[in-house]
């Protein structure tokens, strides 16, 4: 698998994120608390700028007015076009199933199937349609390397 030097370790601090291009893909390289990710700067969805979204983690509350846990702080990026959420680690769509939904209206049919939705005990969210291209990356004295298949 060829490998491409795109910076040293310092020029990507905790928290941040460098574009680069690599044979024609553009792909956005994270440092997430001293680890390192790679994910295509494409939005599965629509093609948007994926890279150029903010990071995130995700929010759990039990119930309205309970006090809330932040999850996977720097973990997740938010499409800037249509906010849809890819994980850096694995390029996983998420999404809460809770808030994305329109209000619903009785038609009188019952169902007695159980909804066919995996839900993430740990976050209370759903694994979403898409899947974003991710990379390994390594570190190579202190040059941060990207293996592109």
């Amino acid at each position: 698998m060829p490998k491409h030097i795109i910076g040293t370790v310092n020029e990507i601090p905790p928290g941040e994120r460098k574009i680069v291009d690599v044979n024609g893909r553009s792909i956005g390289v994270y440092n997430v608390a001293g680890e390192f990710f790679a994910i295509r700067n494409r939005c599965p969805h629509k093609g948007g700028p994926l890279c150029e979204g903010r990071t995130a983690g995700f929010m759990k509350c039990d119930r309205p007015g309970a006090p809330y846990e932040y999850l996977r702080k720097g973990e997740i990026v938010r499409c800037p076009w249509h906010g849809w959420e890819y994980d850096l680690k694995s390029g996983q769509s998420w999404v809460d199933p809770a808030s994305v939904r329109v209000r619903s209206y009785d038609v009188g049919i019952e169902s007695t199937e159980p909804a066919d939705i995996e839900i993430d005990p740990d976050t209370g969210y759903a694994k979403g349609p898409f899947l974003a291209e991710t990379y390994p990356v390594s570190i190579d004295k202190l040059n941060v390397v990207l293996d592109l298949p």
